[in-house]
């Protein structure tokens, strides 16, 4: 059994505490995990923070060399990674790789980014008695950066963290999600090997109720970076102050398939979009509104689609859907079904629980009060729900208090473009589902989706401060 320690300074560094790590799978206990104390989130804050002298005199191209370093180590070991998300995370292997896959691109982008950052000239002599001067911008790292990021995309949601991070030269405190600290604890080998200077990097691995307070309040934290639930990211906006901060929250994101949609080219790609990785995707498809002309033909494929999926161990490269992250997610959303039923919702497929799993489920007949509308499930459930007209589908797609992803399907450009003017979200795809993401595109949310834009060249810019310099020609 593993036995993990806190990454600090350079160095593996013991805790007075662990804690035991299982698998989502099948339970077992697979590594014995530090748990950080208060006092060693500052002592690596501070670590940071004196790294942070020297690294922010590094060059672009420095800098740019390390992360190019990154995505060649990674592609070497992705198979041994995407083996550490089955393990932790419960993630089929399939979908591991393509999460490695996704990772590497990330570091890659960051690598690209470090060397596109840059300011602007501004023309003074356009302002009346300003003729004699010339002015210009430049963006200058922040210092050190506490980066919380959750278990579902544990290496690639902690990408978009560390490499727009160390792209323009700050430093970072890296609290991983406590089911997945094996993820981010490799990234600590990588980096080091890549040639990142010691304590660039810390890793503290524990409790994020215990070790958030230290994070987000330590007067050397610049810029807090926060993936996760709307509840903890709101409380987090409540203490972070001036500092900077980007929120990536809950989702409860839907698309709609009007009548001029091919249905049998749209089907397995919505079937995809609502239970890979077993629905625990911030932009998983979890509400389908479907026009009434062709709704029952949409739900019959849907629903054949769907009892394709093979549930199963996630090492094994037919499985398509494994276990939710843990026992008691799948009670809330047992809860959740039972509660639905009894308000009048029907399973038109799925709904068999195990202690760890639950079949890909398709509810129909629900209505706009139940939890597995109105809430994020974060769970292999999906509602399909019929409208009359194009404006009903986006009212319902707008009543949610969430807003990151929405899509549409349409053959009609002008109701395209009208979707994409009304649907209140921060992306609308348009003839995909809205879990598509790349990680090049400006990703983030409105309402209570999040605050602030992930994505390289956006992250870079949140992850930096603008200085304007002017200067006097003549004295």
């Amino acid at each position: 059994m593993k036995e993990t320690k806190l990454w600090m300074n350079g160095q593996w560094q013991d805790a007075k505490e662990s804690y035991e790590l299982t698998s989502p799978y099948s339970g077992e206990v697979i590594a014995q995990v530090a748990k950080a104390s208060i006092q060693d989130v500052e002592r690596a804050i501070e670590g940071a923070q004196q790294a942070f002298q020297s690294f922010k005199k590094t060059t672009a191209y420095e800098r740019a060399e390390i992360l190019y370093k990154v995505v060649e180590i990674m592609r070497q070991r992705k198979e041994e990674f995407a083996e550490i998300l089955a393990l932790e995370a419960g993630k089929p292997i399939v979908a591991g790789l393509a999460e490695m896959d996704r990772t590497i691109a990330t570091y890659q982008f960051a690598a690209e980014g470090a060397k596109q950052s840059k300011g602007e000239t501004v023309p003074m002599d356009a302002a009346p008695g300003a003729g004699d001067r010339i002015g210009w911008t430049k963006r200058e790292p922040l210092g050190v950066i506490s980066a919380i990021t959750p278990f579902n995309f544990p290496f690639n949601l902690v990408a978009h963290k560390l490499g727009p991070a160390f792209a323009v030269g700050n430093t970072v405190v890296l609290k991983p999600a406590t089911q997945t600290p094996l993820s981010a604890i490799v990234m600590a080998e990588i980096f080091r090997e890549a040639g990142l200077p010691d304590g660039a990097l810390q890793i503290v691995t524990g409790s994020g109720g215990e070790l958030s307070d230290t994070l987000v309040t330590h007067p050397y934290v610049k810029k807090v970076t926060f993936t996760g639930s709307s509840k903890v990211g709101l409380s987090i906006k409540e203490k972070v102050g001036l500092r900077k901060i980007t929120l990536e929250l809950g989702s409860n994101a839907a698309v709609i398939v009007e009548p001029s949609t091919p249905i049998h080219k749209i089907v397995s790609r919505c079937v995809s979009g609502a239970f890979n990785f077993a629905g625990q995707v911030c932009i998983s498809l979890q509400r389908i509104y479907v026009h009434s002309s062709i709704i029952d033909e949409f739900t019959e494929a849907f629903v054949e689609e769907t009892k394709k999926l093979i549930v199963g161990d996630p090492l094994d490269t037919k499985t398509d859907v494994s276990a939710m992250i843990n026992p008691n997610e799948v009670e809330r959303i047992r809860a959740w079904v039972e509660e639905a039923q009894e308000q009048g919702a029907v399973i038109a497929t799925g709904g068999e629980f195990t202690e760890r799993t639950l079949t890909p489920t398709v509810m129909t007949n629900v209505t706009a009060d139940m939890k597995i509308i109105c809430q994020e499930t974060f769970a292999p459930i999906v509602s399909i729900v019929s409208y009359e007209t194009l404006d009903d589908a986006i009212r319902l797609v707008n009543e949610s208090d969430l807003g990151l992803n929405a899509g549409i399907y349409t053959n009609i450009l002008s109701d395209a473009l009208y979707a994409a003017d009304e649907l209140q979200a921060g992306a609308v795809i348009i003839n995909d589902i809205p879990t598509f993401r790349v990680d090049n595109m400006p990703y983030g949310g409105v309402k209570m989706s999040g605050y602030g834009r992930e994505g390289i060249k956006w992250a870079i810019e949140e992850m930096s401060d603008m200085k304007f310099i002017s200067m006097k020609k003549s004295f």
